[in-house]
């Protein structure tokens, strides 16, 4: 499955998963049947890559998920959707989540006047983001925000692409999130057994 992990180059023909949508090797053509634990494993060895994390960040955003009211699966996607180097890839001043998790390392990132360099950092409700003053010039946010026009602003963020800063409103809906087929039930399921 297309994961869109390489930035711009997912959405042409470039993409290796265009070129080739079967896994490498010999066998790679050949039809497999799974079975119901590498369905789950699997689903959840997804959303772990494309939020970028280790097993066990993502075994605690699933313990943090469980401890809160509602849907579990709503809940971790909700808490992944937090994280600060997510939200500057959301807002396009990066074009994939490892470069904004790289922007936020190197300290080009303000959280309410102050400088954050926590990718896994909780934004709250009505934190304001922005690019350092100095880093705005930087060829990689540039570059970012070329592209970010081709890419949709989440209704939970409010961007303003002139002062490169924006405003995380709160939390979302399911139905707002426009991952590439995520389905959370099985990530739960895998967990939960």
């Amino acid at each position: 499955m297309k994961l869109f992990l390489k930035g711009e180059r997912c959405y042409s023909d470039k993409c290796a998963y265009t070129k080739r949508p079967y896994p490498p090797g010999q066998h790679g053509q050949a039809r497999q049947k799974l079975s119901e634990y590498a369905v789950r494993l699997r689903e959840k060895q997804k959303v772990r890559r494309v939020y970028g994390l280790v097993e066990r960040q993502f075994q605690r955003y699933y313990v943090e998920a469980t401890r809160r009211q509602g849907r579990t699966g709503e809940e971790m996607l909700g808490l992944l959707e937090m994280r600060l180097d997510n939200v500057v890839y959301r807002m396009g001043f990066a074009l994939t989540r490892s470069e904004a998790r790289q922007v936020v390392k190197h300290q080009h990132v303000l959280i309410n006047g102050k400088r954050v360099d926590i990718p896994s950092y909780a934004v709250r409700k009505g934190d304001k983001i922005e690019i350092r003053e100095q880093s705005r010039q930087l060829v990689l946010i540039q570059k970012a925000l070329q592209f970010s026009d081709s890419r949709p602003t989440p209704s939970w963020l409010e961007v303003d692409k002139a002062t490169l800063s924006g405003v995380f409103k709160g939390s979302f809906t399911r139905d707002e999130l426009n991952e590439p087929a995520i389905r959370e039930q099985l990530v739960v399921e895998y967990y939960s057994r």
